[in-house]
C-alpha cells in the first residue's frame, strides 16, 4: 500500500476500505429502505475511490504514455484533433480510446464484463 509522505499509517485506501466494510458488516444489516439503497452507493463509491486509489497512478502513467504516442498533450486536445479530423485512423486511435474505457470500467465496475 503506498503512503504519502508525510501520512503514516493507515494509508488513505486502508481507511476508505474500513469505512467500506464498516458499512457493509454493521450498517447495512440493520438499516432498510432508502437509508439501505443510500449505504448501498456509500460501499459502491468506497470501492470505486479503493480502486481509483490503488490503479489510478499506473493507469495514468499508461494515458499519458497513449496521448504521448498520438501526438496530444490531453483528453481536451484529444477531443479537438479527433473532432478535427487531425488523426489517422490507423488503429493506434481506437487501441487508446479502448484502453481510457477499460481503465475507466476497472475504476468504475471492475465486473463489467470486457472483450479481449
Amino acid at each position: 500500500m503506498t503512503r504519502t509522505p508525510p501520512h503514516d499509517v493507515p494509508a488513505a485506501a486502508e481507511l476508505v476500505a474500513a469505512v467500506r466494510d464498516f458499512l457493509e458488516t454493521d450498517v447495512l444489516p440493520a438499516v432498510e429502505g432508502r437509508v439501505r439503497y443510500h449505504t448501498r452507493v456509500a460501499i459502491n463509491v468506497l470501492g470505486m475511490v479503493e480502486r481509483e486509489i490503488e490503479l489510478g497512478p499506473a493507469q495514468a502513467e499508461r494515458h499519458a504514455a497513449s496521448l504521448a504516442a498520438l501526438g496530444v498533450a490531453d483528453d481536451a486536445e484529444l477531443a479537438a484533433a479527433v473532432r478535427e479530423g487531425r488523426l489517422a485512423d490507423d488503429g493506434a486511435l481506437m487501441a487508446a480510446l479502448e484502453q481510457a474505457v477499460r481503465a475507466k470500467l476497472e475504476v468504475a465496475n471492475p465486473g463489467y464484463p470486457t472483450r479481449e
